[in-house]
């Protein structure tokens, strides 16, 4: 593992050399640490029964703005956490919006997943037994978190300098589907013979003169190296790629973006020393890729957002949800409790979740689709075969984490990524049958609207 950074309140990242070369872009990039100070909830294992115990990687916040030839700019922000809620990412934005005049489709907020960095409100709550102290903690911390991301994208943008963009694919092999049958049911286990994406996309920010500036990266697996008897701050293998990256460029800033890999896991798993393994082959074969040929990305960047609905299949009655809250499962009980509080509030419980879809088009050479939710790995597959692979760069854990995005084919096989996990993130039901057309046709739709402009 690369040495532990320095602990600073707020540590920007700038690049002071002002390059001479002919550039199609404008890019600022700043990073800041966004480790709590404080033991916090860790967020991803419902396993876990305390806060954490201290930092064994510092977590971070990056920022990436572009500048086209036009002057339009649009900003990506990774954040070292598990999932930005949907609340959290409206509040970001309407800031962003109000400081910044960035539209909400020209701002993407990203998340690595790490199942080792600290719980956001509102985030999967259900999943955790906290108290009304560790929970209060747990919004004081979001707060100042929103905080950090607003004064980061300001940072960013005061640094914009001329870069070219170029985009290329690589690829490694640790991930691994992690869904397996045993007798009537799905279980989460090693199924190697199950669908995966071992593509690495990335996007290289030049900064003119072997200059490199920046990295934007992504690989759908799941950050679940470190096991949750962990309890101690870390990026899992995502973390220790970036940390790689940019302490081989210095003065880079490197973004990892998770890919469809709502339903793959890092293999092997269950250490410290593992994540670090992982991560490092993976920056290193991202770093080895660089001389190979990549494509030059111009503009114009042309962006699109867009909120849709997605139903959710038939909801329980009052008379089950009542039996579940005597039951000996924990999550279910606050489940139960939650769903039988809406039912007495609003009188019903909700049909449909607001689905955010984002696309960014560069020019006529990448087409970037950031889905929200957690997307399984069909998503990705399908996409590359309707859209074309050679300029598609697929990402999911965008903008809200809200639940697993599963497939038609994850749908009638169940298992936790179709339905048990909805207790935790506290919906009603397991999503409908239609939720793979409703949101492909979406993607669909959103791309050519981009591409045609």
């Amino acid at each position: 593992m690369i040495g532990r950074s320095c602990k600073l309140a707020f540590l920007i990242i700038l690049v002071s050399i002002v390059p001479t070369f002919a550039a199609d872009w404008k890019a600022g990039l700043a990073k800041t640490p966004i480790t709590p100070q404080k033991p916090l909830w860790l967020g991803g294992y419902g396993a876990r029964t305390h806060p954490s115990e201290g930092t064994l990687q510092e977590l971070y916040a990056r920022a990436l703005v572009l500048e086209d030839e036009t002057g339009n700019q649009a900003a990506l922000v990774t954040t070292d956490v598990l999932g930005i809620p949907a609340g959290l990412a409206s509040s970001i934005a309407q800031r962003a919006q109000e400081q910044y005049g960035l539209s909400r489709d020209r701002l993407l907020l990203s998340s690595t997943h790490t199942h080792a960095g600290p719980v956001l409100r509102a985030n999967l709550a259900i999943a955790y037994s906290m108290t009304d102290e560790e929970s209060a903690q747990v919004n004081a911390y979001t707060a100042q978190f929103e905080d950090k991301i607003i004064q980061l994208i300001g940072i960013a943008l005061e640094n914009l300098q001329p870069a070219r963009l170029s985009f290329g694919r690589t690829e490694v092999r640790f991930g691994v589907n992690r869904r397996v049958k045993k007798k009537d049911r799905y279980v989460i286990g090693v199924n190697r013979g199950g669908p995966v994406d071992h593509e690495v996309p990335f996007l290289v920010v030049d900064g003119g003169e072997g200059n490199l500036r920046g990295l934007v990266f992504s690989y759908a697996c799941h950050n679940t190296t470190i096991p949750a008897r962990v309890y101690h701050f870390h990026g899992d293998y995502a973390g220790t790629a970036q940390t790689w990256l940019e302490y081989r460029y210095p003065g880079s800033v490197a973004f990892f973006m998770m890919g469809c890999g709502a339903d793959a896991n890092p293999y092997p798993r269950g250490t410290v020393k593992l994540a670090d393994e992982h991560g490092q082959r993976l920056a290193r074969t991202v770093d080895k890729s660089l001389t190979g040929p990549l494509r030059t990305v111009q503009g114009p960047l042309r962006t699109a957002f867009e909120v849709f609905p997605v139903a959710f299949s038939t909801t329980p009655s009052r008379e089950t949800l009542q039996a579940r809250v005597h039951g000996d499962d924990g999550a279910r009980q606050r489940h139960a409790r939650q769903m039988l509080k809406i039912l007495d509030q609003q009188g019903q419980l909700p049909s449909e979740y607001p689905y955010p879809l984002q696309v960014w088009q560069f020019g006529n050479d990448l087409t970037l689709v950031a889905m929200a939710g957690e997307v399984v790995v069909d998503y990705n597959l399908r996409l590359k075969q309707e859209l074309g692979a050679d300029k598609l760069w697929v990402t999911a854990y965008n903008n809200d984490v809200f639940a697993y995005l599963p497939s038609l084919r994850v749908l009638q096989e169940g298992g936790y990524e179709a339905d048990y996990s909805m207790i935790y993130y506290g919906h009603p039901a397991p999503f409908a049958p239609s939720i793979e057309e409703t949101v492909i046709n979406k993607v669909h739709e959103l791309v050519k609207k981009v591409r045609s402009q």
